[in-house]
């Protein structure tokens, strides 16, 4: 389906939207899973740090085709699209053969916007929400967090983590911080230092089991729960922290998190962008 969005239009853009809606497809044949999931990328073209970052094409390809080819990796989904608020997103993802669906631009958040396409997937169980700025998210993570609602069916939402090795991160407030019971359900997210040593002892990021644990931003939940979570309003402790998984947990709900062994980190500065072409750059010679 290719369109050209008259964004001047109200009309216009409502029936895009719309059409892109009713164009999502899934594999039906794709899984041999009992609970059907379904992967969706949510993308602003806006963003503070790192202006228009995911149009950003120093390797070649934009910063969302490499989210959207890497989230190709994950053996469990029926299928992939990218739910995003601005005409030139949806072209670009159009442009290397991806599944793109306009969403509301006043949409709150990535949230709402997995929510608006999940409304239309009545046939599938999970709902997987990757961020758009995660090029090196590894497919086996997406399969993890899906495996895990898979395995529980009383849990409404998974998440993932990965252990903090250094204490600069481990301090860094854009680092985000989880702790969670011996069942593996996060107790705590926080952008401070958690847990925190009433007794600090040296080459504590060296020991295992690991003490600390970097929150992964991916998200799995139950199609029926993430409809839920998006009429909620914003809690408390979400509104202090600014992060929006406190909501579920000051509602009541518990979230599962699985371990993964290896770090991914969203690109949200020049920097970090300059980082991801250099480690890119290679594989391409």
């Amino acid at each position: 389906m290719s369109q050209h969005l008259d964004t001047s239009s109200h009309t216009d853009l409502t029936d895009v939207r719309t059409a892109s809606l009713r164009s999502i497809r899934t594999d039906p044949a794709h899984s041999p899973y009992a609970q059907k999931s379904y992967l969706i990328i949510p993308a602003r073209l806006a963003s503070t740090r790192l202006p228009r970052k995911l149009l950003l094409r120093e390797t070649g390809k934009s910063l969302i085709q490499h989210t959207y080819e890497a989230a190709l990796h994950a053996r469990r989904p029926s299928g992939v699209c990218v739910a995003t608020d601005h005409e030139e997103i949806f072209r670009e993802v159009q442009s290397f053969g991806g599944q793109a669906v306009m969403t509301d631009p006043q949409a709150p958040s990535g949230t709402d916007r997995v929510a608006e396409v999940a409304r239309v997937l009545m046939d599938v169980d999970i709902i997987v929400n990757v961020q758009g700025d995660e090029p090196e998210l590894a497919g086996e993570s997406i399969d993890l967090v899906i495996k895990l609602l898979e395995e529980d069916r009383t849990a409404v939402m998974a998440t993932l983590a990965t252990p903090i090795r250094n204490r600069h991160q481990w301090e860094d407030p854009a680092c985000v911080k989880v702790v969670f019971d011996h069942l593996g359900k996060a107790l705590y997210f926080s952008r401070s230092p958690i847990p925190y040593p009433r007794q600090w002892e040296d080459g504590m990021f060296y020991i295992d089991p690991p003490k600390f644990y970097q929150h992964v931003g991916l998200y799995a939940y139950r199609r029926d729960f993430l409809l839920k979570l998006a009429s909620m309003p914003p809690s408390p402790l979400e509104k202090l922290e600014k992060l929006e998984q406190l909501r579920v947990l000051e509602a009541g709900y518990s979230i599962l998190v699985g371990v993964v062994d290896e770090p991914t980190f969203g690109i949200d500065t020049p920097e970090n962008y300059r980082a991801f072409v250099e480690k890119y750059s290679p594989r391409s010679v």
